[in-house]
């Protein structure tokens, strides 16, 4: 929006006012009526009447030379109060209904009646526009400020001074707020009409002050005081403002300021004065990142510090002004803005945003700050390596950075990570380890007893525990150097001298008793350094290549012998396989065989031994019945025991003593007779055997026929 100013020129000047003088004061001191009437009716008392009005128009200039007042008294009494108006109003107008109306006869023709709305309304456009330029009426909008300037003045502004306090010519420090405001003359006052001062969301302004006092010397920004952001800009001067960039901003919002003043840089005219939109925009730091801030305003940093140290109450450097004055210096800041949107001066602060310090899980962060309290040594006696210090000290921490992320100062601070899970070190250049730690170094190379010299791959475990991180790092600097400046020393000059005292041969062949002998020996060196060594692992190991070539042959030849010592077992066992598949195949017979022959000899022992008990047995029973004999013999006499025995046995044994058949006679009869007893003999037989063995006796007589 441009500004509206009001020309002035003197011809049209001259003219109104003449014109609106005369009109005024006609119509607010005499009251004059404008009346027509018909000639015909006035003719008669037109002569007597002239008589009237000359004497009243006579008297007319006095009336108005008594009750007139000074046009610009009357309008400024009026601006001053403006409740006067209508007392002013209803006064005049009393005046006018006690005075006589001069009715205003024009000879000869009558006036119509539109001629008074059309003569009102011209009256209206025409002049009652040039009655408030008159009166010294400036009319602000809404969204307007007023800048005053004054033409001319019995006092002028002193040397140096650009807006005016007191009334002297020039830009005037008190600006018109909206409304009508009466006395600004166009021949003393020039109004312009500056639109407000709109900051847009997410964005602030900066301040240039045309006016105030020199900024001192030992600093490049004016101080912040209490003007009603800017918008009273008599209270900015008064209570020594300075003049130049200002460490006041103003954030989002609309602003009357005086821009005779005050030249406020937003985003729409940033590029007039050699910034950058995005400079002027609430600064935004990340949830991931930590801004580093860099003031340009403040005391100096002390002798011997790199950065400035921490000063309260000045909102992450928000307020520029109470961070001044608590003592803050320029250049680097130890304090940090975390995420978050901040209204920063960029004349007065720059953020550096970074990432946040990341220790990784398995890992120790080791904080070594270069700013801070005094340095004071909490290590205790028995740590005489280097120096630990509590936290927010200068030196090394003695507390570590557990895994997680961390809003530290990175410019002002370096934190090594140290591993506190097993590190596995290669002093071999066929493997490379994720953690780097081991890339310069190599396979060793040894000289054996025996004057041979060979390669020897070695792998070193290792552990740091998180509360002997710190120490490790004072003591070293970094794990870097714990592997280069220690590690690989003890590793490599233990080898060495033990391979003096081993041949190759027993490096190849006892190498389990050698890597024992190695893990202690590096067990006890390291836990000097607070380091624990794990394990010591022998690799692989590369004899000269005429060696290994006598090795190889020895080798091919004792696998020879194996092999062939192998092949006569070989043919052993198939010998061996032959003659069990020989047995094998007559194992049938050679059972039978056996079996017959086992049984021969039980059949031939069988017999012996029932032979033996035959002959025992008839010896025992002929000995027992020889007793019985002897026992019979000595009771019934030999004769008579004979005879009983007789009896005995041809009882026992059935021994029929007379026969069942006899037959006897002559000439063949009795074979006959035989024959038929033999018959009736055996069904008697058979009768005896069906009757339950019933002896049947058959008595029978055969005649002897003569």
């Amino acid at each position: 929006m441009k500004p509206i100013v009001t020309d002035l020129k003197f011809t049209r000047f001259t003219k109104i006012v003449s014109f609106a003088t005369v009109l005024i004061a006609a119509i607010a001191s005499t009251g004059v009526t404008f009346s027509a009437s018909s000639a015909q009716a006035n003719n008669a008392s037109s002569i007597s009447q002239r008589a009237k009005n000359t004497t009243s128009v006579a008297s007319t200039p006095n009336k108005l030379e008594a009750k007139s007042e000074p046009l610009f008294e009357t309008a400024q009494r009026l601006q001053q109060d403006p409740s006067q108006i209508a007392q002013n109003s209803s006064q005049t107008a009393k005046r006018t209904d006690e005075q006589t109306a001069i009715p205003i006869q024009m000879a000869g023709f009558d006036l119509p009646i539109w001629i008074y709305p059309v003569g009102g309304a011209i009256f209206l456009i025409f002049f009652l526009p040039q009655l408030g330029w008159i009166l010294g009426l400036i009319v602000v909008g809404e969204r307007e400020v007023g800048i005053v300037v004054k033409k001319f003045s019995s006092r002028s502004l002193p040397p140096g001074q650009l807006v005016a306090l007191n009334g002297e010519a020039g830009f005037q420090a008190d600006t018109l707020p909206p409304g009508w405001h009466f006395g600004y003359f166009p021949w003393q006052y020039n109004v312009k009409r500056e639109p407000v001062v709109e900051v847009p969301q997410n964005e602030i302004g900066l301040i240039l002050a045309n006016d105030g006092l020199p900024i001192p010397p030992q600093r490049i920004l004016g101080k912040v005081v209490e003007c009603d952001d800017f918008q009273d800009a008599r209270k900015f001067l008064t209570s020594g403002g300075e003049k130049g960039r200002q460490l006041g901003i103003v954030t989002a919002g609309t602003y009357r300021i005086n821009t005779a003043l005050f030249s406020v840089i937003t985003s729409k005219n940033c590029a007039q004065h050699g910034m950058s939109p995005k400079q002027l925009l609430v600064h935004t730091v990340d949830p991931s990142t930590v801004g580093i801030v860099t003031t340009l305003d403040g005391a100096p940093i002390d002798e011997g510090e790199i950065a400035g140290s921490i000063v309260p109450d000045h909102d992450n450097f928000q307020k520029a002004q109470s961070f001044v004055e608590h003592g803050g210096h320029r250049g680097l800041q130890e304090q940090v803005v975390l995420s978050g949107s901040w209204n920063l001066n960029p004349w007065f602060a720059a953020v550096q945003q970074v990432p946040m310090t990341e220790v990784p899980i398995g890992y120790v962060g080791v904080v070594i700050s270069f700013v801070g309290r005094s340095h004071e040594d909490v290590s205790g006696d028995s740590f005489t390596h280097g120096n630990l210090v509590n936290v927010g000290s200068k030196g090394v921490w003695v507390d570590p950075l557990y895994p997680g992320k961390h809003p530290l100062n990175t410019q002002i601070m370096k934190v090594e990570l140290v591993p506190t899970t097993n590190i596995v070190l290669n002093f071999s250049s066929r493997i490379n380890s994720e953690h780097g730690y081991d890339s310069k170094l190599s396979a060793l190379k040894l000289l054996s007893f025996d004057g041979f010299t060979f390669d020897l791959e070695v792998f070193q475990i290792i552990h740091v525990g998180a509360q002997d991180a710190p120490k490790v790092i004072s003591r070293l600097g970094s794990m870097q150097n714990l592997v280069d400046h220690v590690l690989r020393p003890i590793v490599g000059n233990y080898f060495r001298n033990s391979a003096q005292e081993y041949t190759i041969l027993d490096f190849l062949t006892a190498r389990s008793e050698r890597q024992a002998e190695a893990a202690e020996y590096v067990r006890v060196a390291l836990r000097a350094y607070d380091v624990q060594a794990v394990d010591t692992l022998i690799g692989l190991i590369t004899p000269p290549p005429e060696l290994m070539q006598t090795l190889t042959d020895r080798k091919i030849a004792e696998e020879q012998q194996k092999t062939y010592e192998v092949q006569r077992i070989a043919q052993t066992q198939r010998q061996e396989l032959v003659r069990e598949t020989a047995l094998a195949d007559i194992q049938q017979k050679v059972v039978t065989a056996e079996q017959g022959v086992k049984i021969s000899e039980l059949e031939a022992n069988s017999r012996v031994m029932e032979a033996n008990g035959e002959a025992e047995s008839i010896r025992v029973t002929g000995q027992a019945k020889a007793e019985v004999y002897q026992a019979g013999v000595n009771a019934l006499g030999s004769q008579g025991f004979t005879a009983l025995q007789l009896m005995q046995v041809i009882g026992d044994n059935g021994v029929r003593v007379v026969p069942d058949v006899a037959v006897s006679g002559n000439n063949g009869a009795g074979l006959v007779d035989g024959l038929m007893g033999m018959l009736l003999w055996n069904q008697t037989k058979e009768s005896h055997a069906e009757n339950g063995g019933q002896t049947v006796t058959v008595n029978s007589q055969t005649a002897d026929k003569k």
